[in-house]
């Protein structure tokens, strides 16, 4: 079979679906590959470099679309591409079924089986497909790289001979895959950052990521988490909880990023015009989900504004265009891996399994029949815990449980100490006095010992070899006090002892040396 990839129609649209690289696999696959002329080009990707790769570059989209059995693009057909389609042709591409209804209605009349790209179930064997997850990852780092672009200071506090500059102050909210990203690009950039999401299982994520989980105390009665991993619709008692703890925010951050969305349904307003007011001057507001009427009330799609108070929206909808090279290298992989699938057996024929929870959950039309929306994949979402995970805790409720922790470990060791003592005397009562100087000498080595070893820093082995290591040296300190003594059996056996603790020191340090090297890539 053919599969070939138009130009995209959208202005400003420069992503392509197929690259050079994908096209070696995909011909692996025994596929013949087909794109349109210039279709690559504002992606950094030259007609040279498709027929290097094997590729056929055809003069016009129509001649293409005539050619190809399998088409793959990015963004929804146009009318213009749904009149090139033939019956029995395998269209994939972001179709958004939900919103396009009329599109479907369209493809169905002309029997082509569409696979919407953003269909994709959220299950850990599509990962490899998702493009929306690809995209949202490009998105989440641009959003920061246009924040920096129209913010006027330094995102890193820095301590100059001109003065002290504090380091910028960011909040994301929305921690899914863009915020994830945005988050991370953020604190790699040295702004102090701050995260708020209505599921609080991602606090863990957002901590561990560096950045400071904005905790909102209310009682949550459903699952924050739908279908698909991504947020529930809250209710309004939350949504009036969630918008006080933001606007209390608003005065001290310095940039916004906003990426709340759930697909197919319009995006919620969380940062609203009072709190736009509330921002200083020079702050910047970038809001991902623009597309769908935006975050914040004041975004105006498409565009970047500012407000009469000096506070800058930045509305545009092409994040991951503005990246066209590294996005359709993406999107290109999601396309092969998707055709992986459709190819069970690398004979260059593709196969529409209904049978299979990720085709199917991304075919929308078949043989005449619109086939959206999916049933429920048999597998939980990757993002949805567990129906009986445990809760993710609060600051608050950590530091009382470490709190309690202490308080039990403390009265473990009063009482050890305290039996310690009464043997001690029970002992001292009945033994004669020179088996109690021993006695005394051996219990102090013991909880000398003890501590020493333990406070060991693993730093350069294994906590095991690390342990091994500090007893071994103990052995050795004992030895060297005794390896002088006039009696020949103890000074033999000090001896033997040396020997023997430092092959255990000598070989950790060679173990260790060797496991180090492992990981050495020149």
């Amino acid at each position: 079979m053919k599969i070939g990839t138009p130009k995209e129609i959208l202005k400003d649209e420069r992503r392509v679906a197929m690259t050079p690289q994908s096209a070696l696999a995909l011909k692996k696959l025994g596929y013949d590959c087909f794109i349109e002329a210039g279709a690559g080009i504002a992606a950094r990707f030259p007609d040279e470099a498709y027929r290097d790769a094997g590729v056929t570059v055809v003069p016009s989209a129509a001649d293409l679309w005539a050619l190809s059995d399998v088409v793959a693009k990015i963004r929804p057909l146009e009318p213009v591409e749904v009149g090139m389609t033939r019956s029995g042709q395998i269209v994939m591409s972001l179709l958004y079924p939900g919103q396009n209804a009329e599109l479907l209605e369209a493809l169905n009349a002309r029997c082509v089986t569409a696979l919407a790209l953003d269909m994709v179930p959220r299950i850990s064997r599509a990962q490899k497909m998702d493009v929306l997850s690809s995209m949202a990852n490009l998105a989440g780092y641009r959003a920061v790289v246009e924040a920096c672009n129209h913010f006027d200071r330094f995102m890193t506090g820095q301590i100059t001979a001109a003065g002290k500059m504090p380091p910028a102050k960011v909040l994301v909210i929305g921690a899914g895959v863009a915020g994830l990203a945005a988050i991370g690009t953020a604190v790699s950039l040295g702004a102090v950052t701050y995260a708020f999401d209505v599921r609080p299982e991602v606090a863990e994520q957002i901590e561990s990521m560096g950045a400071e989980f904005v905790f909102l105390e209310f009682e949550q009665t459903q699952d924050s988490t739908v279908t698909g991993g991504y947020a529930a619709p809250s209710s309004p008692e939350f949504q009036a909880k969630q918008l006080a703890r933001l606007r209390g925010l608003a005065p001290e951050i310095d940039i916004v990023i906003t990426t709340a969305l759930i697909p197919g349904r319009a995006a919620p307003k969380l940062w609203t015009r009072d709190m736009v007011d509330a921002m200083k001057p020079g702050s910047v507001i970038v809001d991902l989900a623009a597309e769908r009427g935006g975050n914040c009330e004041l975004t105006v799609p498409e565009q970047a504004i500012e407000t009469v108070n000096g506070v800058r929206i930045i509305g545009f909808t092409d994040f991951p265009s503005r990246m066209a090279a590294q996005a359709s290298t993406l999107y290109a992989t999601n396309v092969r891996h998707m055709m992986d699938d459709l190819t069970p057996a690398r004979d260059g024929i593709a196969f529409v399994n209904m049978e299979d929870d990720v085709i199917r959950g991304a075919t929308v039309t078949r043989q005449g029949e619109i086939t959206f929306p999916p049933p429920p994949p048999k597998v939980q979402a990757i993002a949805r815990a567990a129906p009986n995970r445990t809760p993710v805790e609060s600051v608050q409720e950590k530091a009382a449980r470490e709190d309690a922790q202490r308080k039990v470990a403390g009265k473990r060791q009063t009482w050890m100490l305290l039996a310690g003592v009464i043997v001690t005397l029970l002992v001292g009562a009945t033994a004669p006095p020179a088996f109690m100087q021993h006695f005394m000498v051996f219990v102090l080595a013991v909880f000398v010992g003890f501590h020493v070893i333990w406070n060991v820093s693993h730093s350069l082995h294994t906590p095991l070899m690390a342990i091994t290591n500090a007893i071994s040296s103990i052995v050795v300190l004992g030895a060297l006090l005794q390896v002088g003594s006039s009696d020949l059996i103890v000074g033999s056996l000090a001896a033997l002892s040396i020997l023997m603790a430092s092959i255990n020191i000598f070989g950790g340090f060679l173990v260790t040396r060797r496991m180090l090297a492992m990981f050495n890539k020149s």
